[in-house]
């Protein structure tokens, strides 16, 4: 059984019809986008991994074909 997406910030979960057509997914709401925002604002979240070429190609190839 597939768990139903979740908000990443109040961890509500989300109703199958807005991860299509809501303007604030993967949020639930306006208010838990801007608390997202914020956070990044904030220095609160932050990538610690280099992105080198070599990197992104890996990431564009998980699967490492080529």
């Amino acid at each position: 059984m597939v768990r139903a997406p979740t908000c990443p910030i109040c961890d509500r979960e989300l109703e199958p019809a807005s991860i299509t057509e809501s303007p604030v997914f993967p949020f639930c709401s306006v208010r838990c986008k801007q608390i997202d925002l914020l956070r990044w604002c904030k220095g609160e979240y932050a990538i610690v991994d280099r992105l080198t070429p070599d990197r992104l190609a890996e990431l564009d190839d998980p699967a490492g074909d080529g």
